[in-house]
């Protein structure tokens, strides 16, 4: 039974439904604070840009990228129609007045035009990609030139290395990324968030 619950929970993750994802969806912008802070800080929004979160759960780095008043635009993109309502909620008068967009699609079927962004970026997300490779296509579609990226992950907690997700940003995700076009691709250590390892991968479109 509690090996049931626990898979309920973590399937919640990847796709919040109902009052349970509701709840998760609330519960993960609560635990990812530090992260979440430190993403935007590599983001460095400029006046004017648009920016396009893949996976924005609740809303929660978008209202704090909105408060800034600097961007065009940002666009939130998840698959769950119950977390992009909590997102609708928390960002209602950016949503209004047109600064903010949301959009239920998948994040290797982008719905936007050829070089429509000057960021995009991720939190959490990246273990529930479909496609490492095409995810990173649509990425680099949607990115204008000079824009960059900034995924930003754990791999880790207190004194263990997760070596799966190890391998998987070394051995795939940055060979792919610079396969794609991409430049500059680097790999940060951030912040700690509850005893986990804070990492992020950043990459370029060329000028």
């Amino acid at each position: 039974m509690i090996k049931l619950i626990k898979e309920l929970i973590d399937k919640q993750y990847g796709k919040p439904q109902g009052l349970l994802g509701t709840y998760i969806g609330e519960k993960m912008v609560r635990q990812h604070k530090p992260e979440t802070l430190w993403t935007i800080e590599l983001l460095n929004i400029v006046q004017g840009e648009s920016v396009l979160e893949l996976g924005c759960g609740a809303g929660y780095a978008m209202k704090l990228i909105l408060d800034q008043t600097l961007v065009e635009q940002v666009v939130g993109v998840d698959l769950s129609p119950t977390i992009i309502r909590s997102a609708t909620i928390r960002n209602k008068n950016a949503l209004n007045t047109k600064k903010a967009k949301l959009v239920q699609a998948n994040v290797n079927r982008l719905p936007f035009q050829d070089g429509n962004f000057d960021r995009v970026f991720s939190i959490h997300t990246i273990y529930f990609w479909d496609d490492l490779s095409e995810t990173l296509s649509e990425i680099y579609r949607v990115l204008k030139p000079g824009g960059y990226f900034v995924i930003t992950l754990c791999d880790g907690k207190d004194d263990e290395i997760w070596q799966g997700i190890k391998s998987m940003i070394e051995e795939r995700f940055i060979p792919i990324a610079k396969e794609h076009g991409f430049l500059d691709v680097a790999l940060l250590k951030g912040p700690k968030s509850r005893q986990f390892h804070t990492i992020a991968v950043l990459g370029h479109k060329h000028s």
